[in-house]
């Protein structure tokens, strides 16, 4: 089992910006990544269709013989990951914001979120929160429109741009001293952000703590590939591959396949 690979779904190309991270920890697994990018954003969706769609997704990713699953998209963590753990016989990885480590570090006691509404109205965020930001002042905003226009190819867009500085002043004004993304496709906008936010201000994602758990949950159950060469990633979308080879850059081979 432990030379088989490791499968990653997202409602899109985001979740690779999760993928860059376990491959940089993990470079000898082999790995499936799997953009549901005709079904993207999960956001708006209702819990019983973001279900449906995990579960899809986690059925082609055990028909390819892997080995662990990373769900890399935040409101599928949210809405699927409980009963994907219930009644599959293999671990599962899963994605929150990172309002933990954002609420402990701030000074102003005041964060910003930048998530999508399925994300920011699921139960387990609101668990989270009330965990580790009951004396904290977040402010909430959903992302609505961020997601189509990365799956769209307009990820540096005017739009893009006037789009995030009309989400990211109400926050401003509070006086955030961090930003919480809560969408794997968020990472991408990083330096866009950069660009719109005052310099004090700073911006921290999931990437680095999902690629840790997924390297301890290996060891603990003995299945971390010791194969001594660079592991293979297969890339794989239901929509025009090149937006998602634009990300990752050319010299990645992005398949289409019909799910």
């Amino acid at each position: 089992m432990n030379k088989q690979p490791i499968g990653i779904f997202d409602s899109g190309v985001g979740g690779t910006s999760i993928w860059k991270e376990v491959q940089q920890l993990l470079p000898n697994e082999d790995m499936i990544y799997l953009a549901d990018s005709k079904n993207a954003p999960y956001g708006p969706k209702g819990k019983a269709a973001i279900l449906d769609l995990s579960i899809k997704n986690t059925d082609y990713l055990i028909n390819q013989g892997c080995k662990l699953i990373v769900v890399a998209c935040n409101t599928a963590t949210t809405n699927a990951i409980d009963y994907l753990r219930l009644n599959y016989n293999l671990p599962f990885i899963g994605i929150e914001p990172a309002i933990k480590p954002a609420a402990l570090h701030s000074k102003t006691h005041t964060i910003g979120i930048l998530a999508t509404k399925g994300t920011l109205s699921s139960k387990l965020f609101h668990k989270t929160s009330l965990l580790f930001a009951s004396t904290t002042n977040i402010i909430e905003q959903h992302g609505n429109g961020i997601v189509e226009l990365i799956e769209s190819g307009k990820l540096y867009s005017d739009e893009m741009k006037a789009l995030l500085s009309i989400y990211l002043k109400p926050m401003v004004e509070a006086d955030i001293d961090y930003l919480v993304l809560g969408c794997t496709h968020y990472p991408y906008l990083i330096p866009i952000l950069i660009e719109l936010l005052p310099a004090q201000i700073k911006i921290i994602d999931s990437g680095e703590a999902v690629a840790k758990q997924t390297k301890h949950v290996l060891v603990e159950n003995n299945l971390l590939n010791t194969q001594h060469r660079f592991g293979q990633t297969e890339f794989f979308t239901n929509t025009n591959p090149e937006v998602m080879k634009a990300l990752l850059g050319h010299s990645q081979r992005v398949s289409h396949l019909d799910f």
